[in-house]
């Protein structure tokens, strides 16, 4: 009876990560086409990264193999660090751009108003939380085949 109820909470564990999941990358895609996050090579980043890793999601829903899991996992850890590194983007065109209005503010000035500027500074940060929903669903999958193997 408790494994039952174990495997029940699993299913819904899952299904609960596959739609995060996709809601999370299909947003993110539709959101950043709706804010033309594609006029410069380096805004395609995130752009390209998501939709491997829907891709590949895809893949692994339909044909789960330990191909298409370690591929997933490359392609969330560079998910990761374009996140990351557009963290960095953001503040950097925000600091220049508050730079040039404020030339005599201070650094810390700067660097505070750089944070709330016309670049959603943190917004790139989506980009990480969607990777831990992908590194959850496949530490689901690895717990379900060890699962099944027992």
């Amino acid at each position: 009876m408790q494994n039952n109820k174990t495997t029940s909470e699993r299913i819904r564990l899952k299904q609960v990560l596959v739609l995060a999941l996709l809601f999370m990358m299909i947003g993110t895609l539709l959101e950043l086409y709706l804010l033309e996050h594609y006029e410069d090579s380096w805004q395609l980043i995130p752009v390209i990264c998501i939709g491997v890793a829907l891709i590949n999601f895809c893949v692994l829903l339909y044909r789960r193999s330990q191909a298409a899991i370690h591929l997933f996992k490359i392609v969330l850890v560079l998910t990761t660090f374009s996140g990351v590194y557009g963290v960095v983007l953001h503040l950097q065109s925000n600091f220049e751009f508050e730079q040039d209005m404020k030339p005599t503010a201070s650094f810390w000035q700067l660097i505070s108003e750089s944070i709330s500027g016309a670049l959603p500074t943190l917004a790139p940060m989506s980009l990480v939380v969607l990777a831990c929903i992908g590194y959850s669903y496949l530490i689901l999958i690895q717990q379900q085949q060890q699962h099944e193997k027992i």
